[in-house]
């Protein structure tokens, strides 16, 4: 009795696009399952769903977010789409990063998501990613053929203040706690003195090649010039139209929980800007960067240049998503990696499949989500 009334839920139950009625209905279920409040929406996140998913959509019913119906008519799960126009190798291609995913009344229809994100998956783009999978929608995924891609799906964590960082780190589970960060600085000083500066924990700066570069601040529309010619070599990559990324990066500014925004160019002493990075936090903080990238076989500078920035500016750690370009440049400046969300793919493309797995894609960071307020900020 119970599999007839399953098959009738489903039969009665609907998915399709995401339309103006239903911005209430989506925000307070993404303030409820994701920001973890029983507070109901307010009007700044309702006002960023319709600017991110509704205002900026493209036509097509296959490239829209889409939400998943109970029988009743009411919202029950949504799934934002973002479309993300690219190059693959000579060819243009369409992908739709899938990243803000809810989906309620797990325990009444246990396959709603996976409904809403069949719907999505069985469209006409070349290919459907996200960055932000956690446990129940990676299993999702997998299940639909997706593929994780484990070099995109690490967090790298570089300590820079080993007491600072313990106690910042412990201050997020105990709010009580913060009233020990002023004694972690002197902590930090007896570490370093004890450790030297061969130790894993903790940084100083030592003569080396970054010496010979420099690192400014830069504006949005500057780095949205610059940021397409330094990603030459990755045979997957984003083509955005006029102003698209400059718009992003301005949506970028606004990161509330992460802090104060540093966004730098990397360049050497004539001038030639072989880097960009942002990264956020204050002093204090434990930091973090949203892009990070880096002209070929620089990138062990570029990652340099942003860990003397980072210390410079008071941070007690830094962390953010692994690329595999950046990897190799990490082995040996005592970064810690660890299991972050997963970044999946779903593609019926081989040649473009095995292109994402040997790790010839820019994606994530500012192709993805993490550009946008949905995190990192406050709605307020």
């Amino acid at each position: 009795m119970a599999q007839v009334f399953r098959a009738l839920r489903e039969a009665m139950s609907k998915v399709r696009t995401f339309e103006e009625a239903d911005l209430d209905d989506v925000a307070n279920l993404f303030q409820r399952l994701l920001r973890k409040t029983s507070q109901p929406a307010n009007d700044d996140l309702r006002s960023y769903f319709r600017q991110i998913f509704l205002d900026n959509a493209r036509p097509e019913p296959a490239f829209r977010s889409r939400v998943h119906l109970r029988d009743d008519g009411s919202v029950s799960g949504f799934i934002g789409v973002l479309p993300v126009s690219m190059q693959f190798k000579d060819r243009q291609i369409l992908a739709l990063d899938c990243g803000s995913f809810v989906s309620d009344d797990r325990d009444v229809d246990p396959f709603a998501g996976a409904r809403l994100l069949r719907d999505v998956l069985s469209g006409p783009q070349d290919l459907s990613f996200t960055e932000t999978a956690n446990d129940i929608s990676t299993e999702m995924w997998k299940s639909m053929r997706a593929t994780v891609l484990g070099s995109y799906s690490l967090g790298w964590l570089r300590i820079l203040r080993p007491a600072s960082f313990a106690i910042e780190a412990a201050t997020n589970h105990m709010r009580a706690l913060k009233v020990m960060r002023p004694f972690g600085h002197a902590f930090d000083g007896v570490l370093s003195r004890a450790l030297g500066p061969s130790s894993w924990l903790g940084y100083e700066r030592t003569p080396g090649k970054a010496d010979a570069f420099l690192t400014e601040p830069i504006s949005d529309s500057d780095f949205a010039e610059l940021l397409p010619g330094l990603l030459t070599q990755y045979a997957i990559r984003p083509v955005w139209s006029n102003g698209q990324l400059e718009a992003m990066l301005q949506h970028a500014t606004r990161k509330r929980n992460y802090g104060e925004r540093h966004q730098r160019a990397v360049k050497n002493r004539g001038g030639k800007i072989i880097g960009l990075y942002l990264l956020y936090g204050n002093k204090g903080d434990i930091g973090r960067t949203v892009q990070v990238v880096s002209e070929p076989g620089l990138e062990s500078i570029v990652i340099d240049c942003l860990l003397r920035d980072a210390s410079a500016l008071g941070l007690v750690a830094i962390r953010g998503a692994s690329q595999p370009s950046i990897i190799q440049a990490m082995i040996g400046k005592k970064c810690a990696f660890v299991p972050s969300a997963a970044t999946i793919v779903h593609t019926h493309d081989r040649e473009l499949l095995e292109a994402l797995k040997s790790g010839q894609a820019f994606i994530n960071g500012l192709v993805g989500e993490g550009w946008t307020r949905f995190i990192g900020d406050r709605f307020e």
